[in-house]
Parts: C-alpha cells; structure tokens; sequence
C-alpha cells in the first residue's frame, strides 16, 4: 500500500512547523507554510481559469521558487517545466508542443519566452518573490481572467508533470507523468535512502528535470524533510552552501561529483564539521573510481542509482549500508520490477545481456500522441528502457550502455562504459567520455575524449598502451582527444550520441 497518491496527500507528510524549502540566506519555508502557499496558489491560478489538466509552463531560474510552484501548481494543474536556457526557436517548439495554457515567469526577467507566449496568444503570469519572505514563498499576478473548466485538488490519475525526452537521435517525446506516478517515485526514494523528517538534501540539480523535482524536492518533501535550494550547481560554491544547509545528503551527476571531489582536499573542516550521512549518483553511469575518492573525502557511502523520466526518475539504486553497494552496479529493484528482454520479447535468466525492462506504478502509461514510438517502447506490458545490461544472480543490474551508444566496430560490440572505467584507472585522467567514430570500412570505430587531472601528463600513445594492457583489441581507442571540458548536456551529463560531430570528427 502507498501512503499517498496525490501531491495534495504528500505535502501533508511533514509537520507544520518543520522546514520544508530552504536556500542561501533565506529563512526557510515551513511545511505549514507550504500548504498554505498551495492553497492560495491553487485559488489564483483558479481565478484565472486554470484548473485540473491544464498545462501551465514554468520558466524559473533555479532556486526556491522553481521547486515551490512545481509543487504548488501540481497539486490542481499540470506543470511544465522549461530550461530558462532555451532560445526563443526552443520555446516556441516546447510551448506548442505542449499547447500551454500559461506560461509562469518570474518578474522583471527578460526572457525570449515572453515573446514567444506573447506570439502564440499564451497568457504571462507574473511570479513575484519578496526577498524578505521565506525562500520558495511567492505571489502570481495574472494577465488575464477566463472561466474555470476543473477546479480544485487534482486526483491520482491527473497528469502532474509533463517532460519531454533528450531528442538526441530524433524529435523529443512528450513524457506525461500522472499523480500516481511520481508520488509513487517520491515513496520510493524515501524508501530507498531512509528518509526521515530529520533529512536535509542540497540540491544543486536543475529543477526542469525529473532527477532534481524528484530525487530533491519530492522526495524530502514526502519525508517530511527539507531540501535547501541552491541557484544551480557551482562546484566553488558548493561548500559554501553545504555548511550552511549542513544537509544530510545530496544528490547530483557524475560530473558534478568530480567537480565537487576536485575541492575537496581543500575544504575537510567544512566536512568533517557536517552531519552527512549519504551521497546519492544518478542519471549517467558514475564510475568506481570517483565513488571510492568521494567515500573517501566525505566519510558517506555513495549510492548510485538508476533513473529515467519515464520512470518518473527511480528504477534501481544501490542499497544503504550495511547491505552491499556494488561498484559499477547501479543496484537493485528499487520500487518496480526490473528484467532484462532478448531481441524477440523473451525474458532472459541472471547473467545474460540484454535489453533493461521495467514496469511499475511509477512508469509512464505511454508517450503523448505517439503511437510509433509507444509500440517499439512495450512489449508485454514492459517498457524499453533503451539500455542494454544484465542482471547478476544475486539481482543487482549492470549496464553495458545505451543501446544506441554501443560502439558497432566491423559487427563487434564495445560498450563504452567498459573502456570508460578502464581509462579512468590511469593516474593522470579525471575524466573521460569513450564515442562512436565514423569509419568508412568498419561503418564506427573507438575514440575517447580525455580530461586530464591538473599538473598531469599523458599522451594518447601512452594511454593506448595502458588501455591494450587491459581490453580487447577490438575496444582499443584508435583516437584519444584531449580536451579542457568534455560537452555536456543542461543537465549535467556527458553526451556520447553525436559528440563525434561536436568535435568536427564526424566527416
């Protein structure tokens, strides 16, 4: 039985005088005042017709507000979370697509949104937040009045959050997540990492992705616990917020971790004088040579977990100690069931590779308006993750990679996670992305983008030679690239699909 299925049920978890939504000099915003924010915002958006089912698109810079009106529009609406990054030819795609019927964004913020909405007939409304109020603490001011169709508290089956995909390979999908799901993801993590009233999380991920509104902010919410707001990852900063929020965990993406590692030597009293008590790692494979050095720095044990917007984020994760945490296992079940699917639908046994398949309370019933898609994604009442892996006897998963980032080198497969994790045991790399190379015979070919540690040298003949002494010869990279930064993603995640031709290589 799940304790909640609406987000009106979950925030009435935490005890009122309780923080719920703290951020940088800001006093925080009780539990209390949460609900009552809910209330009143659910009144205002009444008042300008907007009610249950409605898609109202927030463009918010990151911060306390960003998670307070994804929280207090959810509860009657539907929300729309957009990267306030975007250029005025992404809005304008994103804000058709999803056929908006408001778009909210903070006052006085010049934004190319406000003339796209303004050019598709979508009504501004104005999010006011007073700097002295507590963090998260907002007023809406509307641009115009209409009639109300569905009014009040939204129910379990009403879509809360709409997402689309990456689009990396092709159009970007709509993902619509009911109530019922993401509650049922918030449960789960709280599950999963024993959360209690007592948790504070540092949330330094985006709040227009599933893995900040879900791992951050719901789920500390549906424990009755805090979570502290920052304006978004900053590594020298970090610290900084991390003695004043003194959280008990946070959660972010492989390369935030590293950029946070880089500093830790400098900061152990800051550390040493908190009270965390786990890390958590998600949305790209984290390799075990940074789970260790941050184990290491931070006296917690990392916890890596495995999650996807369709999934409402949480598919598996690692377990607390004292049960073990695998490196390069991205753990077990977490909340849904979890099986591996050969090429003609069948379930494969522990050990053998395949297909990562899911089905569960938290996973989306499908793509929007996308029948194509939807019928390549289930099979059997399973969703397609698009990850290939296995799972081991004892049921913890290991990935290979995406299935579209499997290196097809002349018809042998190389995972690029593989040479990952091996070029990462060489002391001078601190980071390192293995891609796809277009080859004219063998059709793809293995490369390697390399960061190396500061005051470190190595060269790419040097580290072929380190990586020969341990793979295949087929999983070699015959290109190694050194770069200052390797391209990421807006959420943080090193992209492998087209980073050939990010780099000019692809021709």
């Amino acid at each position: 039985m799940y304790p909640f299925d609406r987000v009106r049920e979950l925030i009435e978890r935490g005890e009122a005088e309780r923080p719920a939504i703290g951020a940088p000099g800001r006093r925080p915003l009780t539990h209390g005042g949460l609900r009552e924010l809910v209330a009143r915002t659910l009144g205002d958006l009444s008042r300008m017709g907007i009610g249950r089912g409605d898609r109202v698109a927030i463009v918010l810079p990151n911060g306390p507000e960003a998670a307070a009106s994804f929280v207090a529009i959810a509860a009657g609406a539907t929300t729309a979370p957009l990267n306030p990054a975007y250029r005025g030819e992404e809005f304008a795609f994103y804000l058709s697509d999803l056929n908006a019927k408001a778009l909210v964004i903070k006052q006085g913020t010049e934004s190319p949104a406000r003339e796209v909405a303004a050019g598709l007939g979508i009504p501004i409304i104005e999010l006011a937040a007073d700097e002295g109020a507590p963090a998260g603490m907002f007023t809406l001011s509307p641009s115009s009045f209409s009639a109300i169709a569905r009014p009040g508290y939204a129910e379990a089956e009403d879509i809360a959050l709409v997402l689309h995909t990456s689009g990396t390979t092709s159009r970007p999908k709509i993902v619509p997540l009911r109530h019922r799901n993401i509650t049922a993801t918030a449960h789960h993590i709280v599950q999963t990492l024993h959360l209690t009233p007592e948790d504070a999380c540092l949330n330094i991920m985006p709040l227009f992705h599933i893995h900040g509104l879900m791992a951050a902010v719901l789920s500390s919410l549906a424990a009755g616990g805090s979570v502290f707001c920052t304006p978004g990852f900053n590594a020298f900063k970090f610290f900084a917020w991390f003695d004043e929020a003194k959280p008990t965990w946070y959660t972010a993406v492989p390369t935030m971790h590293q950029a946070i590692l880089s500093l830790a030597p400098r900061n152990e009293e800051t550390i040493r004088a908190g009270r965390l008590r786990l890390i958590r790692s998600s949305s790209a494979s984290l390799p075990p040579q940074v789970m260790e050095a941050l184990e290491t720095a931070f006296g917690a044990p990392v916890i890596e977990s495995y999650g996807m917007t369709e999934a409402a984020h949480q598919m598996t994760s690692n377990p607390l100690p004292p049960r073990p945490r695998l490196p390069g296992s991205v753990g077990l079940a977490a909340g849904l069931e979890v099986a591996i699917m050969a090429e003609d639908g069948g379930l494969l046994p522990p050990m053998a590779e395949g297909e990562v398949v899911i089905r569960g309370r938290n996973v989306t019933q499908g793509y929007e308006n996308n029948p194509e898609a939807n019928a390549r994604a289930f099979t059997n009442g399973w969703f397609r993750t698009g990850d290939e892996g296995y799972l081991d006897e004892a049921g913890y998963l290991r990935l290979s990679g995406r299935l579209k980032e499997i290196i097809n080198r002349g018809g042998e497969k190389v995972s690029p996670l593989e040479v990952d994790v091996v070029l990462m045991d060489h002391p001078a790399v601190a980071q390192v992305v293995t891609f796809a190379l277009p080859h004219p015979k063998l059709g793809e070919e293995v490369a390697a983008c390399v960061v190396l540690r500061e005051a470190a040298s190595a060269t790419e003949h040097e580290l072929r030679d380190f990586a020969a002494g341990r793979l295949a010869n087929f999983k070699v990279p015959r290109k190694i690239l050194f770069v200052q930064e390797i391209p990421k993603g807006a959420t943080g995640k090193l992209q492998r699909i087209g980073l050939a031709a990010r780099l000019g290589l692809a021709g």
